[in-house]
């Protein structure tokens, strides 16, 4: 049987993927920060942590996958500085935070269903999990880890001997400056396990500690739930590339400082998506949310194409333009599943051959574009036999997750306006007016409807 290949970023290498159980994988995603809306380069780290579990299952895995909400607790800068951005949301919208969390939470579910990303098998809360916090925190400070400054409990680095292994840090040559604040702290790179509540009663998110009363820090939140659900060692984490020298690095520190293990075999992270060349960002421009693109003329499905003709580990270059391709791709092959499902067609079963292929592809890193051509070359290939095509291509797509089986023509009932303006066309078809025809047609285009000639007559597809 092939192997699974997955570059670790911990090794920075490629490795054999081999699960500390058989035939199951304990899989943690660092999910969203529920205090406004998640633009999509957000929601590509939710295709990438897709693909992967596809992948996983595809090859015979159990997966058991969390993903934490963040509800509480991640500041508005990593170095333990700012205001919580919950709290922040409060006083922009004059809502309680549970329906700040709420509503934010539900609106990324929703993008989340409609570009077909499988569900975790938990949404874990970090609010729903502050006496688990408090416990880690509690084993820290036990084993020596922890001091205490006049605005929380915070994490010694400097007695955590690998600290900094993920990202490569040489911790020496840091320097304090605009991410990096000192004030109380020992040494740079210590970080905010529990923070105090400046006016105790002002803040709506505020829990009891031994410490005093306040509110966890961001990075202890994931250690904690994802310890929880998957044990103090577990096989795969994710999470994007500007996850790696604060977050997921003070998530090993702490982890493995509590407990004594290895915390996670393998880290995988997601590049960023770039929009005229930088991250998308309110400077730079690009962050459109899913609601966005399909209020003019995209659909889920034509982002989530796109995702997979970049590999994950290379950045994602977004433009409309680029939207516009994958969307034409997207629907050639919708037309041209639809075109196979319809038509019976004898000859060669090449199931075997192709299927190497794409396995060889997808089970090299995840290696999506490559997948994708091998999916184009069946789809043209008119010596492969139509029902075992589409059973390949239907096995295909538990990786793409795509909806090809869902593929299927639409029966469209058109206003009486286009009506009128198809049958006026045809008339002038008929008639050999074919600028005039040319224009009709464009004009009904604009309204939204796509006329295609086709020697059984016309075909009209809604746009």
């Amino acid at each position: 049987m092939m192997e699974l290949y997955l570059y670790n970023t911990l090794k920075r290498k490629k490795e054999v993927f081999k699960p500390i159980k058989e035939n199951e994988v304990g899989m943690y995603s660092c999910g969203p920060t529920v205090y406004w809306y998640q633009h999509i380069g957000n929601l590509r780290a939710y295709i990438f942590a897709d693909i992967l579990k596809r992948v996983l299952m595809y090859k015979g895995y159990k997966v058991k996958h969390i993903i934490n909400i963040t509800d509480v607790g991640h500041l508005t800068s990593d170095a333990d500085s700012g205001e919580d951005k919950i709290e922040l949301a409060v006083k922009r919208e004059h809502k309680t935070a549970q329906e700040i969390a709420s509503y934010y939470f539900n609106v990324f579910h929703e993008d989340f269903k409609k570009l077909n990303i499988l569900e975790p098998t938990k949404w874990v809360k970090a609010t729903e999990h502050i006496k688990e916090q408090i416990e880690l925190i509690k084993k820290l400070e036990e084993k020596g880890y922890t001091y205490k400054t006049k605005d929380g409990i915070y994490f010694d680095s400097s007695k955590f001997k690998d600290y900094g292994k993920l990202a490569g840090l040489k911790i020496e040559g840091l320097k304090a400056g605009k991410r990096i604040a000192i004030g109380e702290k020992k040494n740079k790179t210590d970080f905010a396990l529990w923070k105090f509540s400046e006016e105790p009663g002002k803040r709506q998110q505020e829990w009891d500690s031994p410490w005093g009363i306040g509110y966890p820090g961001w990075h202890i939140e994931c250690s904690a739930m994802s310890m929880k659900y998957l044990g103090e060692h577990f096989d795969i984490h994710t999470g994007g590339q500007d996850h790696i020298p604060v977050h997921h690095t003070n998530e090993i520190a702490q982890s493995e400082a509590a407990t004594g293990k290895k915390f996670v075999n393998y880290w995988l992270h997601e590049a960023f998506l770039l929009f005229k060349g930088k991250k998308v960002s309110k400077s730079t421009g690009g962050l459109y949310t899913l609601s966005e693109l399909e209020k003019i003329g995209y659909k889920p499905m034509h982002f989530r194409y796109l995702c997979l003709l970049t590999h994950y580990r290379k950045p994602l270059n977004f433009s409309l333009e680029n939207l516009d391709s994958a969307k034409q791709a997207f629907e050639r092959l919708n037309n041209k599943i639809i075109e196979i499902k319809k038509i019976s067609h004898k000859g060669k079963d090449k199931t075997e051959e192709y299927k190497l292929a794409f396995e060889k592809e997808i089970y090299d890193d995840l290696n999506t574009p490559k997948a994708v051509q091998i999916l184009w070359k069946v789809l043209e290939d008119y010596t492969f036999s139509s029902n075992q095509k589409i059973k390949l291509l239907e096995k295909f797509d538990e990786v793409f997750g795509l909806g090809i089986s869902e593929m299927e023509e639409k029966i469209i009932i058109l206003p009486p306006e286009i009506e009128k303006m198809i049958n006026e066309r045809e008339k002038l078809r008929q008639e050999k007016k074919w600028a005039e025809a040319d224009i009709l047609r464009q004009r009904i285009k604009e309204k939204g409807y796509l006329i295609q000639d086709i020697p059984e007559g016309t075909k009209v597809v809604k746009i």
